[in-house]
């Protein structure tokens, strides 16, 4: 064992001799940005974001028209929407290997540019199974991806202000429900459904471009010595409690929602009697409102308390997830009166459960865990998107039966979430002080 001063301001650990070859010289883990630039860094990475996560999201929308389009089923759709996340979850694990060997802009920026390619092939594809091809290689890049974005910003952003800047990354997810689902379901309906593809391949580029003039290298966390194997520092992460309990608990995040999610327009237009063209609707009002929720959950968590805040808008999530899973055929401004909550509810989790999760990580493995935690999470958004699919069925008129039941598991997962929280150490955080931001 080889001691080396401890990176988080005292004492000593203990680095087994083989994973390092000799000591590690300690540098700082985050980088000084000026308050502007910090800024840029923030909307350039929820830019990509955005990418990302529209290519993801406009898949459950778009569930109707590719159910009839390819004559599928809803087990057929779900392993169609599983197959990129179960991708993502092997991607995920051989990026592990690599991750923390390369600087971090140019890694993400490479990958980003073959996630665009892959969205490209999603557009082209002939038929079902050359669609779900290109959808795994698309959940192949944004597994990766998606862990770097929340890498850099662990890397950057210090500790006190972490979670306001998931939040302003986290508009991503607002802006893609509230403009870009929207926009790329109005160009399925007026022009057919590969559409949309080509629109997020275009927006790759340019975000691309915006990226290789803003966004700083990041080159602190690469060790000039070798290491004794691709995977130690995959073992090491591994190793350490902290870190499983910290990837347990992602998995129960995801799974508290993704039983539910991918159904849910399906659901609406076969159960609850919205119109196919009424659905941008739907996210237009939750993207709206999660826009300026997912800034207040961040500024509260920061000054609240991030586990907190997490479990007073995790126990708040519930009420909306079962109303959504239970509600029967309603006109339109009901079935908004129900998403629009779990919009800001279910996604509004995962800004403090994201900043505890970055901040569980030893900063000099904090790539490799966040890769790991990629494919964790995309296994379990794979597992219960396959396990909705096949829990729900459609009868001979086009209605779902069992949703309700999915509900039930998602609550039940959700409940562990938040009693299992409080057992993540964030070693960012001072040993002595709260998890809060100084006033």
């Amino acid at each position: 064992m080889t001691l080396q001063p401890s990176p988080f301001g005292c004492g000593i650990i203990a680095y087994p001799q083989s994973i390092w070859v000799k000591p590690v010289k300690i540098v700082p883990m985050h980088t000084h940005l000026t308050p502007q630039r910090e800024k840029y860094f923030l909307l350039t990475l929820a830019g990509i974001q955005f990418s990302h996560v529209l290519d993801f999201m406009i898949m459950m929308p778009l569930g109707p028209i590719l159910m009839r389009e390819f004559g599928i089923s809803t087990h057929e759709f779900g392993l169609l929407v599983a197959s990129y996340s179960f991708s993502a979850a092997i991607s995920g694990l051989l990026g592990a290997t690599f991750i923390d060997l390369f600087e971090r802009k140019r890694l993400l920026l490479a990958i980003f540019a073959l996630f665009g390619l892959a969205t490209l092939a999603c557009a082209l594809a002939p038929s079902y199974l050359t669609l779900i091809a290109a959808r795994g290689l698309a959940g192949a890049f944004g597994g990766v991806m998606g862990a770097l974005v929340q890498t850099m910003i662990g890397d950057t952003i210090p500790f006190a202000r972490r979670a306001r800047a998931s939040g302003t990354v986290s508009t991503a997810f607002s802006l893609s429900t509230v403009a870009g689902v929207p926009l790329s379901l109005w160009l399925a309906n007026h022009l057919q459904w590969r559409a949309p593809f080509v629109f997020i391949a275009a927006l790759v580029a340019v975000f691309i471009f915006v990226g290789i003039r803003v966004l700083p290298e990041l080159r602190h966390h690469i060790s000039a010595e070798k290491r004794a194997h691709p995977f130690s520092a995959m073992f090491a992460v591994l190793r350490d409690a902290n870190h499983l309990r910290a990837l347990l608990f992602s998995a129960l995040l995801i799974f508290s929602g993704f039983t539910v999610i991918p159904y849910i327009t399906v659901y609406a237009v076969g159960n609850v009697g919205i119109s196919q063209h009424d659905i941008p609707f739907v996210y237009l009002a939750g993207g709206a409102a999660t826009f300026f929720t997912a800034r207040i959950i961040g500024r509260c968590a920061d000054l609240r308390g991030k586990i907190r805040v997490y479990r007073l808008i995790a126990v708040a999530a519930m009420i909306p997830l079962l109303v959504v899973t239970h509600i029967g055929a309603s006109p339109l401004w009901m079935w908004l009166v129900a998403t629009t909550p779990f919009f800001i509810l279910v996604s509004g989790r995962f800004i403090p459960a994201m900043a505890i999760i970055t901040s569980s990580a030893q900063p000099r493995l904090r790539g490799t865990f966040m890769s790991l935690n990629a494919t964790v999470q995309s296994f379990a958004m794979g597992l219960a998107t396959a396990l909705g699919g096949f829990i729900i069925t459609q009868d001979s008129t086009g209605r779902v039966v069992h949703y309700q039941w999915v509900g039930y598991v998602a609550v039940a997962a959700n409940l562990l979430a938040i009693w299992f929280v409080s057992r993540i150490v964030m070693h960012d955080q001072h040993p002595n002080l709260p998890d809060v931001a100084p006033k």
